[in-house]
C-alpha cells in the first residue's frame, strides 16, 4: 500500500505526462507536494520504482514511465483532474522562423460539432519544452462544453499530433471525416464516447469506424485582455 504522499505523487506524474508528453521536474515535484527540499522527492520517487509503480528510463533526463497506478484510485484522480496548462506569456506571432512555431488550424467545437480542422490561419511560438516533444498544432476553441476542464472559449488550445489516446485523454476527434470537436474520450467495447466537460452537454456515443483520433491536447494560449 502506498503512503499518501506516495499516491499523490504518482498521480501527479501521470497527470504531467499525460498532458505534456514528459515527466515533471523534481521541482515541479517538490511544488506539488508542497515539500522543502527536493531529497524527499527522490526517497518517494526510490520506493514507487522500488514498489513497481513507475521505471526510470536510462539515458534521459527527467525521464518516468508509470507502470501501474493504485487500485485505491478513483477514476476522478486518474482522468478527470487533467486540466491544460496555460502558457504564460500571451501568444506572440511577431517572432518568426522560430523552431517552435506552429500553425493554428482555424476552430474547433467545444460544444456542438462545426466544420473539420481548416486551413492554416495563423502561426503560435511553442515554449522550447513543448515543442520538442512530437509534432503540433493549434485550435481556436469555439464553445463552451469543456470549461470544467480549464477549457474556455476563444482559448488557443495547443494539440500533439496522434492517431491514439488513452482513456480519459481530452482529444480532437474528426467524426465521419468531417466534423470535428474536442472531447474526453472513452472506449468501452465496441463503442467510442466523446464527453464534454459541461454538465449542459450529453456525452456522445459513437462506432469505433466513426471516430478518427487528430491528436491529444497537450497545454493551450489564453487572451487576458
Amino acid at each position: 500500500m502506498l503512503t499518501k504522499k506516495q499516491k499523490n505523487l504518482l498521480l501527479f506524474i501521470n497527470k504531467k505526462i499525460r498532458s505534456a508528453g514528459i515527466s515533471p521536474s523534481y521541482e515541479e515535484m517538490k511544488n506539488s507536494l508542497n515539500l522543502k527540499s527536493k531529497s524527499g522527492i527522490h526517497r518517494l520517487i526510490s520506493a514507487l520504482e522500488e514498489r513497481g509503480f513507475i521505471r526510470r528510463l536510462a539515458h534521459k533526463a527527467r525521464a518516468l514511465e508509470v507502470l501501474k497506478l493504485p487500485e485505491t484510485a478513483s477514476a476522478h484522480d486518474i482522468y478527470n483532474s487533467f486540466s491544460p496548462s496555460v502558457i504564460k506569456g500571451g501568444l506572440d506571432n511577431n517572432k518568426k522562423n522560430s523552431i517552435n512555431e506552429v500553425p493554428v488550424l482555424g476552430k474547433i467545437a467545444a460544444g456542438t460539432p462545426i466544420e473539420a480542422i481548416q486551413n492554416e490561419v495563423s502561426r503560435i511560438i511553442l515554449p522550447e519544452t513543448i515543442g520538442k516533444n512530437g509534432e503540433h498544432f493549434g485550435l481556436k476553441i469555439s464553445g463552451d462544453s469543456m470549461v470544467e476542464a480549464g477549457i474556455n472559449d476563444g482559448d488557443t488550445v495547443i494539440v500533439r499530433k496522434t492517431n491514439n489516446a488513452d482513456n480519459g485523454q481530452i482529444v480532437v476527434a474528426l467524426i465521419d471525416d468531417h466534423e470535428a470537436m474536442l472531447k474526453r474520450i472513452r472506449k468501452k467495447g465496441k463503442v467510442v464516447a466523446l464527453e464534454s466537460a459541461n454538465k449542459r452537454y450529453e456525452t456522445k456515443i459513437f462506432g469505433p469506424d466513426r471516430v478518427k483520433i487528430q491528436g491529444v491536447l497537450v497545454s493551450l494560449y489564453r487572451n487576458f485582455q
